[in-house]
């Protein structure tokens, strides 16, 4: 039963995160490329309004942590699960590279695309495939180099 509850929890969060998403516009990756094309200030065509979305999601992040490391343990697990990890290697900065290059070439990253899944338009399913195919070979060559 508790596995039926953390997984309702799971859901409603992701249903959350991706309401919020579309709201805010991000799932449109024009929107997106007319944030990140900082060039265009000069032009006056620069789409500045996600800043307030970057803004509300550092503001609530901070918020919730603060408000969620003050308990003893969370509400749906005995304890809290953080990284630990702390090194800085190719795999941290090539991985952090291609999210930013794909996030710049397309207007999508893999949350967002997800969330644009419910619209009938193709790039969101040809990026979203092109992810887990990434994620797929990333796997495949991990285990072959170990």
């Amino acid at each position: 039963m508790e596995r039926i509850g953390n997984a309702l929890v799971a859901l409603g969060a992701g249903l959350l995160f991706g309401l919020g998403l579309a709201v805010s516009g991000v799932v449109n990756p024009l929107k997106v490329l007319s944030f990140l094309d900082v060039a265009a200030i000069r032009t006056g065509t620069w789409d500045g309004t996600l800043v307030f979305v970057l803004g509300g999601a550092v503001a609530v992040t901070v918020l919730g942590y603060g408000w969620a490391l003050q308990r003893s343990k969370p509400f749906f697990h005995e304890t809290f699960v953080t990284s630990t990890a702390k090194d800085i290697d190719l795999r941290l900065v090539g991985g952090a590279a291609a999210f930013g290059v794909g996030w710049g070439l397309v207007g999508l990253c893999p949350g967002t695309a997800i969330a644009a899944l419910v619209w009938p338009m193709a790039e969101p399913a040809l990026f979203a495939a092109a992810v887990v195919a990434g994620l797929w070979l990333g796997e495949r060559f991990a285990h072959h180099r170990s």
